[in-house]
């Protein structure tokens, strides 16, 4: 069901504590962490703690917490000290967008130059 844990998804069990993450930030609503294959020197996910497979599914059914996902995804860039210099926030949606985790998320990029278009 929407919006509850689901025992097959990676990030369900890093909110659980099932899986160990370097976490660096957390609110009632969300869990920031350090990705495990960083492309920037600064890479952070941050995920709300209730299950959505997606962004858009997320801000449909709980706008509220898609926003604390933002909310969280600047204080990440702040704490990270890239928020002067420049961070970009991800929202990958589909496999052919390179989701592999499909509970909602968003990357926190930073700390290097990011070059437009992405990929």
């Amino acid at each position: 069901m929407a919006g509850e844990p689901q025992s097959d998804c990676l990030f369900c069990k890093i909110v659980s504590g099932d899986i160990p993450a370097t976490i660096v930030r957390e609110s009632e609503t969300t869990v920031a962490f350090r990705d495990i294959n960083p492309q920037a020197p600064t890479h952070v996910l941050v995920i709300p703690k209730v299950h959505y497979p997606d962004a858009a599914s997320l801000a449909a059914a709980e706008p509220l917490v898609a926003a604390d996902v933002l909310r969280e995804a600047g204080e990440v860039a702040a704490d990270e000290k890239v928020d002067a210099s420049g961070y970009r926030i991800i929202l990958n949606t589909g496999s052919g967008a390179g989701q592999t985790v499909f509970h909602a998320h968003a990357h926190v990029l930073g700390g290097r130059g990011l070059q437009w278009p992405p990929g």
